[in-house]
């Protein structure tokens, strides 16, 4: 993900999470981090032709990484694309020398769940009231090691 990428992110963001969408500035914040030899986060989007259908982020510290996000555009659901992003920062938490994944996913996102699910994140708790301000909570999942292959996933267009 780039600077430039950010206004079709955004739009994205919005109508695939009305509710509590980030903010330009909290993308912005994050690709800060995204580049350079000290780099913390990893940032990337899918593109079908000029139109941006897909973005993801990890962040990193230490020996654990945080999926930050994962977006799919409504017209790319059950294409597979959400499982090459997730490939895309799993390797980058390999990357980064990170021995596990962690992440948060609404508890009515089910398709996302069963995506996480099949890349081996395990639930491990809740936070209450996490994804605001709909006061909905959030499924905690972990994944161990993340540069273990999962199987069946294709190569990518996926661009950072």
């Amino acid at each position: 993900m780039r600077w430039w990428d950010i206004d079709a992110v955004f739009a994205l963001e919005k109508e695939l999470f009305p509710d509590d969408a980030w903010s330009r500035g909290m993308f912005w914040s994050e690709l800060a981090h995204a580049r350079g030899p000290l780099a913390t986060r990893r940032y990337v989007v899918a593109m079908d032709g000029d139109r941006l259908v897909g973005y993801a982020g990890l962040a990193a510290s230490g020996d654990l990484a945080d999926v930050q996000t994962i977006a799919v555009a409504r017209d790319h659901w059950g294409t597979g694309l959400g499982a090459r992003l997730l490939t895309d920062l799993l390797q980058a938490a390999t990357a980064f020398e990170c021995a596990e994944v962690m992440l948060e996913v609404r508890v009515d996102n089910t398709r996302a769940q069963k995506l996480y699910e099949r890349f081996g994140f395990e639930p491990i708790g809740f936070r209450r009231g996490y994804y605001q301000p709909g006061n909905v909570d959030a499924l905690v999942m972990r994944r161990t090691d993340p540069s273990t292959p999962v199987s069946g996933v294709q190569g990518t267009e996926i661009h950072g």
